[in-house]
């Protein structure tokens, strides 16, 4: 049995400054910045390909090496440095408060009780809202059992080396609370919250189950970025990792699509101070959802003004080229047949497959749209049913999950026998929900009904391109 205790071992962690080193990346070591038009050189996609651990261990398994957010970091002092040198930034950006008075003290932790214990201190001293420490009290328990029942060795170590960074950033953000402009570029420096996620929500994904689509069609999808075309992903949306998910899925064979993804997110995101830590290392498109637009409705037409802001940064950015979007029609996540308990992706909503599309198409540089289809629901399942208040329950377990992406659809191929602009429209959006459908049936196959690469179609190649054995 898995003991209960978290204490980190003396070889793991010698002192405090140790244990820190696990979330910064050093500015001379980490020249990352995300641009419109970049195109990784191959010194470049080499330096990223080391960066990324994708050896099975043992030998015969399909699990990645997990690497403990020591290897990411130079220590608080150097970081302290930086931010200070930085001064204060644009909209969005945290000044040099920051490095000057963040307590840190959740990084210093060296075991669960001390963790837990010190949400409790500041609970009661009144620097946490009573809500947030519980929510990361619990987000703390669930977590640890998900990270269990993988398996991994040297869990307990895993555990505790995220959970202290990933609570020491919501705390940061309760001191100092990080305002999302309409267009967010993911924070690398000196903080590199986007490592943080990948290696927070690594060991919850279980490879072994997990399985990629079409591999060929995302080499097609790199190719038109490198060409200076635009790519939009008509995607199903199922858990607030996806973003981390798509990641780890494509880092090894389509590391530059996994970091240069820009997700056009809900508010929920970048609002829920158990979330914002991690929305900060995406790039962002900001909206509200037409789920949560009139939840307060003296609010909605400040919404409105916000969503119209954030439509207008989609089509500057598509208009500089290079561009993938991620987008999910349906306005929210996925949620179960009520009465049969099955997922299935929600439906899109014509209006806004059409918005993107002619956003796409008025950008005055080549696009193409592409239909993604994405299940990882058990990984971190919403709640039942739509929620108006911020700060839902963290359900986390251990599970595999699956991507496919399907050959780009084109409006024109699609609506030729439509007799108006709105059954082209519907016709459009149900085509791309169909495809997305299409290769859901086909992972949820591989997937939950154990059928493995088996489960693999004319239309959807299954492969695991982290498995050296396939």
């Amino acid at each position: 049995m898995l003991s209960s205790h978290l204490t980190l071992s003396s070889s793991s962690s010698s002192s405090a400054t140790a244990l820190l080193r696990r979330a910064f990346s050093s500015a001379s070591s980490s020249s990352y910045a995300p641009r419109a038009a970049a195109v990784p050189s191959a010194s470049a996609s080499a330096s990223a390909a080391a960066r990324i651990s994708l050896r099975p261990s043992p030998p015969r398994s399909t699990f990645l090496r997990v690497r403990g957010m020591a290897e990411l970091v130079q220590d608080k002092d150097s970081a302290a440095a930086a931010a200070a040198d930085s001064g204060p930034g644009d909209e969005g950006e945290r000044s040099d408060a920051e490095a000057r008075q963040h307590s840190w003290i959740f990084v210093d932790a060296r075991s669960e009780e001390e963790l837990l214990s010190l949400i409790a201190k500041e609970k009661a001293e009144g620097r946490l809202p009573p809500n947030v420490a519980e929510g990361m009290e619990e987000l703390f328990h669930n977590y640890k059992n998900a990270v269990f029942q993988s398996g991994i060795p040297r869990a307990d170590e895993i555990v505790l080396s995220n959970m202290s960074v990933a609570l020491d950033r919501i705390f940061l953000d309760v001191e100092d609370p990080f305002i999302f402009p309409p267009y967010h570029k993911a924070a690398r420096e000196p903080f590199d919250y986007y490592l943080f996620g990948q290696n927070y929500i690594r060991p919850l994904v279980d490879f072994r189950n997990s399985y990629v689509g079409n591999i060929p069609i995302f080499d097609e999808i790199r190719e038109k970025l490198q060409e200076g075309h635009n790519v939009v992903l008509i995607s199903n949306h199922q858990t607030e990792a996806d973003p981390a998910v798509i990641a780890l899925l494509l880092e090894g064979t389509h590391s530059h699509i996994a970091e240069n993804v820009t997700y056009v997110a809900g508010d929920r995101v970048v609002t829920d101070p158990l979330c914002k830590p991690f929305s900060m290392g995406r790039n962002l498109v900001c909206v509200y959802s037409k789920k949560h637009m009139f939840d307060i409705p003296e609010l909605v037409e400040m919404k409105r003004r916000s969503n119209t802001r954030s439509l207008k940064e989609m089509a500057l950015l598509l208009r500089g080229g290079s561009q993938l979007l991620w987008i999910a029609p349906s306005g929210g996540r996925d949620r179960p047949d009520p009465l049969t308990g099955e997922w299935y992706p929600a439906p899109f909503d014509s209006a806004v497959v059409d918005n993107m599309r002619r956003l796409v198409e008025h950008s005055g540089v080549p696009g193409h749209i592409y239909p993604l289809a994405l299940l990882c629901y058990d990984i971190m399942p919403p709640p039942p049913q739509v929620e108006k208040e911020i700060g839902e329950k963290r359900v986390i377990t251990f599970h595999g999950g699956g991507l496919s992406v399907g050959p780009e659809i084109k409006f024109n191929e699609v609506t030729s026998t439509c007799n108006d602009s709105e059954e082209a429209k519907e016709a459009y959006a149900q085509a791309l929900y169909e495809s997305v459908t299409v290769q859901y049936n086909v992972l949820k196959s591989a997937i939950y009904d154990k059928k493995g690469l088996e489960a693999s179609t004319a239309e959807v190649s299954l492969s695991q391109p982290w498995n050296y054995e396939n």
